[in-house]
């Protein structure tokens, strides 16, 4: 097949489906071995009990029973105590990681609040301070400059100046 050719949807449908079908079968397979190996070890690492006899040999085989209970829970919480240790290991490391590589900044978000809230959040209730910023300023009056208004007002002469200017230059 070359390379230039793409592949019909029916024909990729089809092959998936067909993967889909294997994997399944496959999966299938696998739960049946594991579930054959796990009879397998169950049948020779637990036996049927032998119950016939006395009362005598019933208990003794219940002592032994107990004695197995004991060490295989002794056995779990040796396990659970690693398993917790490794899971501490872990997390100290994660914490380690992010340290080396720096703290990221969160995002923030924006909080609508005045600046005399925000200092009396941050100093407390009993400091009271006024954060009015246009008070401190300067009062300016705006005045209109007559002579801008005079250099502005024949745009004809202005012309003719520029002009002259122009003359000047090309002369040169």
């Amino acid at each position: 097949m070359s390379e230039g050719k793409k592949m019909t949807s029916s024909r990729r449908h089809h092959l998936k489906s067909l993967m889909l079908q294997i994997a399944a079968n496959l999966l299938e397979q696998e739960a049946s071995d594991a579930a054959a190996a796990k009879e397998a070890y169950m049948m020779e690492k637990c036996p049927a009990p032998d119950l016939s006899g006395d009362q005598a040999a019933l208990m003794e085989f219940c002592k032994k029973l107990h004695l197995c209970l004991d060490k295989i829970d002794e056995e779990r919480y040796d396990t659970e105590a690693k398993v917790a240790k490794a899971n501490k290991e872990i997390e100290d490391l994660k914490l380690k990681v992010i340290e080396l590589s720096g703290v990221k900044k969160p995002a923030l978000k924006k909080v609508r609040m005045s600046a005399d809230a925000m200092l009396q959040a941050l100093l407390g209730g009993k400091h009271k301070v006024n954060m009015d910023l246009r008070a401190n300023l300067k009062q300016v009056k705006k005045e209109v400059k007559e002579e801008a208004v005079e250099a502005i007002g024949d745009w004809r002469k202005n012309i003719e100046d520029k002009a002259d200017r122009k003359k000047m230059f090309e002369a040169s």
